[in-house]
């Protein structure tokens, strides 16, 4: 087995293959997981190239278990601009 996922905002897309025949792409929230059965054959997932691709993993507990990290990951606030600094 083997998974491609890329992440946006708000969900998760992933991208899987099964003894080398395809298993389809999955999208899900952020804030939930894959199960075998989101997998679509007609569902297309974004480009290898696309920003939102965070890698590849051999398993879909291995997937779940990188987006459980990520949700308990603290968020960085974006840096503030020179413009917001007081003279």
């Amino acid at each position: 087995m083997g998974f491609a996922l890329w992440i946006d905002d708000e969900v998760a897309w992933a991208e899987g293959t099964h003894e080398y025949r395809p298993m389809g792409t999955a999208v899900v929230a952020v804030t939930d997981t894959f199960q075998p059965r989101d997998f679509r054959q007609r569902r297309r997932s974004p480009g290898r190239l696309d920003p939102r691709f965070s890698g590849f993993f051999g398993s879909l507990s291995e997937l779940n278990a990188h987006l459980r990290r990520l949700r308990s990951a603290p968020r960085r606030k974006p840096a503030a601009g020179l413009a917001c600094i007081p003279f």
